[in-house]
């Protein structure tokens, strides 16, 4: 599960990145992707309409269908990996699941970044592209798509599947 503030930028553009590396992998039907928000402000509204445009400018699906929501306890608990945007999110998912500051299934979603490695948890932030224009929603899809193929290497070893199956 993918998590922002709001969920109608990052975690669901992350997620449609995420959807499509995994079929891409063969590992579509082995793995189930979704997103929230932290936030309920966003309930309910789709993904916004420059968060589309740049998806689709980058032949992504654009994600139809798709409607915020705020995550929960059991969303948190029920997931093997929840993939925080920044740093106060991944705080506030550790908050909801009432584990501190210690939980291996809340990762900051550019810790995948292999260009990231060994920055802090704070220095892993995918900026808020709400406030700015279309290059900032450009540069937010570049930092998902930079990572996502970590995050399916990190799947698949978790899964105990090999690269070439």
């Amino acid at each position: 599960m993918t998590v922002c503030t709001g969920n109608i930028c990052r975690s669901p553009m992350a997620e449609i990145v995420l959807r499509d590396r995994f079929e891409a992998a063969g590992l579509g039907d082995a793995v189930e992707i979704d997103s929230t928000g932290v936030s309920d402000e966003e309930h309910g509204n789709p993904v916004d309409r420059r968060a589309r445009a740049v998806l689709a400018e980058h032949g992504y699906p654009v994600g139809d269908g798709h409607r915020a929501r705020q995550v929960t306890r059991d969303d948190v608990g029920s997931r093997d990996l929840v993939l925080a945007m920044t740093a106060r999110h991944a705080q506030a998912l550790r908050n909801l699941a009432g584990r501190g500051q210690a939980d291996p299934a809340i990762r900051m979603y550019r810790s995948f970044d292999p260009a990231a490695e060994g920055a802090s948890e704070q220095q892993l932030d995918i900026a808020d592209p709400w406030y700015g224009g279309p290059e900032d929603f450009k540069e937010c899809l570049a930092e998902i798509e930079a990572a996502a193929d970590g995050v399916v290497d990190f799947v698949r070893a978790e899964l105990g599947v090999s690269s070439d199956a």
